[in-house]
């Protein structure tokens, strides 16, 4: 078991090491819309590629969401598989957001031995995302219609 500092350390080594292995900008907030961003977690059961739609706006929340969910076969025909879609999301505060994501479980950032695999899904993931993101962003980001 690690002490809190250790855990923070190696959690600071595993993402330096991933920017090392991947040095790129990755889109993450920069998604021009408020509130719907690009994220990465991870932890010692598994590790995850997220987008979480998080506006206050309950309504606008999930206009953003059912935008994405109409999209579904094609972002699972030609871009990423697997993807589970919530539109109701409870946060450990107790904050509902919309989040749809895919894992990778049985990996965790305290053993090294699962780094290069965790950085590998994190690179196919996420561009496979942001990839699908810059193709429909136009259609996402108009939930006036």
């Amino acid at each position: 078991m690690y002490s809190k500092e250790e855990t923070q350390r190696l959690k600071r080594e595993f993402w330096v090491t991933f920017a090392e292995k991947y040095p790129r900008k990755w889109m993450l907030y920069d998604t021009k819309i408020k509130d719907f961003s690009f994220k990465f977690f991870v932890d010692n059961k598994k590790a995850q590629v997220l987008i979480d739609i998080e506006p206050r706006n309950t309504e606008k929340r999930i206009a953003y969401f059912e935008k994405l969910e109409a999209l579904k076969n094609i972002l699972e025909e030609e871009f990423i598989t697997d993807l589970v879609f919530e539109k109701d999301y409870v946060l450990e505060n107790g904050k509902t957001i919309s989040r749809i994501w895919v894992e990778k479980l049985g990996v965790g950032f305290s053993n090294r031995n699962y780094w290069d695999s965790i950085f590998d899904f994190y690179n196919e993931k996420m561009d496979a995302l942001e990839r699908f993101y810059l193709e429909y962003d136009e259609f996402i980001k108009d939930i006036e219609n």
